[in-house]
């Protein structure tokens, strides 16, 4: 376990778990930091234990002072530039719950070219999303349903038909479609659905296995 200070202009702080000789990574973003959410959420600490178990690592980190949205957009950018930037880090994926499932896919939707700095390319190779909500407050450019159809790398998508807390149905709606519509690569998008509410409650390990196991595929 190693402490990271991710750069970027913020006090975003996280966690690095892993085997040392992991050559991908997660970047994990928690859930609502202004309800309680954190680096040590439960869920995001069942998909690092089960990340490491098949050999990559996870960094899981604390967004940055309260930005409605944007900031913390940002913060999971940073934390994908820290990734990308490690030498020993060939692929890098984005995963995240509930605020932080949003996130990362409006994050890992808006990285594209080269990062100024360092040349190297910076991108998401996968994303993974815990019950996703649409969007981020009355911002436009929050729309995690727009940010969707931008996404080249596979997804997965995982949702509690018994969730009233977020708005996940546009989310899936989208992904179905989209998924229907690449016939090319019909398995990019992946939907998994759980009979649960918004907090998966003693699914926790089940689910981490599930998106574990679809890094490990398509990371490696």
């Amino acid at each position: 376990m190693t402490d990271v200070l991710v750069p970027g202009g913020r006090d975003v702080r996280g966690t690095l778990e892993g085997p040392d000789d992991a050559s991908s990574i997660v970047v994990a973003c928690p859930p609502h930091p202004e309800h309680g959410g954190h680096r040590g959420d439960r869920r995001l600490v069942a998909v690092s234990d089960a990340l490491a178990d098949r050999g990559l690592a996870c960094l899981r980190f604390d967004y940055g002072e309260w930005d409605e949205g944007e900031g913390e957009r940002e913060d999971v950018r940073n934390a994908v530039r820290w990734a990308v930037e490690r030498e020993w880090v060939d692929r890098v994926g984005v995963f995240g719950y509930s605020f932080g499932a949003s996130e990362a896919i409006l994050a890992s939707a808006s990285l594209a070219g080269r990062d100024e700095g360092s040349g190297s390319l910076l991108s998401a190779d996968a994303v993974a999303a815990l019950a996703p909500t649409a969007r981020l407050g009355a911002r436009s450019d929050l729309d995690v349903v727009t940010a969707l159809a931008e996404l080249s790398c596979p997804v997965a998508i995982h949702y509690g038909t018994r969730d009233t807390t977020a708005e996940w149905e546009p989310v899936v709606e989208r992904a179905r479609k989209l998924r229907d519509r690449d016939t090319d690569s019909p398995d990019r998008i992946e939907l998994v659905d759980h009979s649960s509410d918004h907090f998966f409650v003693g699914q926790h390990v089940t689910i981490a296995e599930e998106i574990g196991s679809f890094f490990a595929r398509v990371l490696e």
